[in-house]
């Protein structure tokens, strides 16, 4: 969905909240303080959505526990910053968007990381198998000065202040990818582990002595880029595409983003990643929200 389409969908922040508790309750709404199905609608004046438990008897909203809860931002302007980021290929800054929904810029700022914050949650479920290419990059750094090389490979004799990024990409399928403190052998074998079903994985790599941590782990192929970029099926192009889409997000819209929140802008990447071939990605996103 654009933003037009959302825009007219969900006009009204009634609107908006009677989508969020059609996906959260369905027809059976409940308390998500003590999960009672013993809760009744509340007429409290001008806060619409109100619910009231009669176990815990508390009072609710569907916005409780997700990156709602709390906003003093017009839902539909959520909805609206949603589908502007999700249809954003290289990603959309913050002083972008606070033009674009008259919001002032930390406000716009706050609500992409928790956009992203939902991001993240969903990578953190995936677990991949099949045929899996694992690289790693780096990015950020300072400009490259005339006939001064950075040097960002994890062999070069250089040494780079960017910040390492490894992930792992099935053949056809979802990324996974974080920042890692290192690109050592132990860094690299904890992430393959916690990332991969090592019993039904077949691991492509390219020629780095990282990954000698993980030779006999699981059945696993090198690539020699310093001979050739493609052997057959045997190639990290896939996970090589993937890096492209971070860095031109990082070079076309942020430019500079601290380490610290480094992890939310790599899973903005790998989530658009993963639904690319989803008709209603907007759709998928809010369902997310409350899995």
């Amino acid at each position: 969905m654009n933003i037009i389409q959302v825009l007219e969908r969900y006009p009204t922040q009634q609107a908006c909240i009677n989508h969020l508790e059609s996906i959260r309750f369905g027809d059976s709404p409940y308390c998500p303080h003590c999960n009672s199905n013993h809760v009744a609608r509340k007429n409290d004046g001008n806060r619409v959505g109100r619910w009231n438990c009669h176990e815990c008897h508390r009072s609710f909203n569907v916005l409780a526990g997700t990156i709602f809860q709390g906003t003093r931002v017009p839902l539909r302007k959520w909805f609206a910053a949603i589908a502007i980021m999700l249809n954003a290929k290289k990603s959309v800054s913050s002083p972008q968007l606070a033009r674009d929904l008259d919001l002032t810029q930390p406000t716009a700022w706050y609500m992409q990381q928790r956009i992203r914050r939902a991001m993240l949650a969903e990578q953190d479920q995936l677990i991949l198998q099949g045929i899996i290419e694992a690289d790693e990059t780096y990015i950020g750094g300072k400009p490259r000065k005339p006939n001064n090389r950075d040097d960002d490979t994890p062999g070069g004799q250089g040494v780079t202040d960017k910040t390492p990024v490894i992930g792992a990409v099935e053949r056809g399928g979802k990324v996974v990818a974080q920042v890692a403190g290192d690109l050592k052998g132990n860094s690299i074998l904890a992430f393959i582990r916690n990332t991969l079903d090592m019993r039904r994985s077949f691991l492509i790599t390219d020629e780095s002595t990282a990954y000698n941590a993980i030779r006999g782990l699981l059945p696993s192929v090198t690539i020699n880029h310093s001979k050739q970029y493609v052997d057959g099926e045997v190639h990290t192009n896939t996970i090589e595409n993937v890096w492209g889409l971070l860095k031109r997000a990082w070079y076309g819209s942020h430019h500079h983003y601290s380490i610290g929140w480094m992890p939310l802008y790599v899973a903005e990447t790998c989530w658009k990643y993963n639904h690319r071939d989803s008709h209603n990605p907007f759709a998928a996103f809010m369902c997310g929200c409350f899995s």
